[in-house]
């Protein structure tokens, strides 16, 4: 485990490997805030060297300053001490089962579980009931995007399905079903030809970019809090159970003038309903 002050870990990752603290800086310098996230320029970033901060900076901890006027040697500030404690990276599902604590037929049980005859297994439950009998040894992961079922023996292998998720250019390795936005979240709860229904939740004071879509038209339902929309010229405040119509091509806006979270079901219907088709007008978040 690595502990230093950040002065002391710029001054030597410029000392040992300038190429990437200039890079890192020049991401840095085109900084942009967006709401709670703090986004470095990409294509500044996404040219930085990719190297682990052993062989960049620490293997070299014990070379010498290029000449008198450099920082001072690392060597002398660089110490390793032996501890015990215990430690793990949790780099596997079978990592997670080893350190939590577990009942008496070794079994972790999180969430909406029902085990009958299960031993020495992990199963989280995220969202809904997961009922497993008679196996051992087996690690059962249920989220809203996609189920896991893997023997606690190969779990390293995850990494495998991930490579052929991607090459399948199935979007479940890169998209969750629930997506943080400046404003708050959406969460995609059905989706079809033609339709997709959303439950987006907006922060107190927040609101989202006064915006128009090409291709669809969209139903806003109220099922929690107060809700500001702003529809072409007219403006209006919808409270519980009530809801509003947008029109394709429409300007409209969903604000949260309250002081508490606001909820909404949104269903969109047209011919094409990817987050693509937007055009923003005003946004308080910077983005284009």
């Amino acid at each position: 485990i690595f502990m230093m002050r950040a002065s002391v870990w710029l001054r030597e990752l410029r000392r040992c490997r300038p190429d990437i603290a200039a890079q890192c800086q020049q991401a840095h310098a085109g900084i942009s805030q967006d709401g709670d996230f703090c986004r470095p320029n990409p294509d500044a970033f996404a040219q930085c060297p990719s190297e682990s901060i052993d062989y960049a900076v620490m293997e070299r901890m014990t070379d010498s300053p290029p000449d008198d006027n450099a920082a001072t040697n690392a060597a002398a500030d660089c110490v390793a001490l032996p501890v015990e404690f215990g430690w793990t990276d949790l780099g596997a599902w079978s990592a997670l089962w080893d350190v939590a604590p577990r009942d008496e037929r070794g079994n972790v049980l999180r969430g909406d579980v029902y085990a009958e005859a299960m031993s020495d297994s992990l199963i989280i439950s995220q969202r809904r009931l997961i009922a497993a009998v008679g196996l051992k040894d087996v690690i059962l992961i249920e989220t809203a995007d996609a189920v896991l079922a893997a023997h606690k023996n190969h779990t390293q292998e995850v990494k495998d399905l991930v490579d052929r998720l991607k090459a399948a250019k199935r979007p479940e390795h890169a998209h969750h079903r629930r997506v943080n936005r400046p404003w708050g979240a959406y969460e995609t709860i059905d989706t079809g030809e033609r339709f997709q229904v959303k439950r987006l939740t907006i922060r107190p004071g927040e609101a989202l970019s006064l915006q128009m879509h090409h291709h669809r038209a969209e139903h806003w339902v109220v099922v929690k809090g107060t809700a500001r929309v702003t529809r072409g010229d007219e403006q209006m405040l919808l409270s519980e159970n009530q809801s509003a119509y947008i029109p394709v091509a429409t300007k409209h806006r969903l604000e949260n003038p309250g002081s508490l979270p606001l909820e909404v079901i949104e269903v969109q219907t047209g011919g094409y309903l990817q987050e693509d088709d937007i055009i923003r007008y005003q946004d308080r978040y910077n983005r284009d």
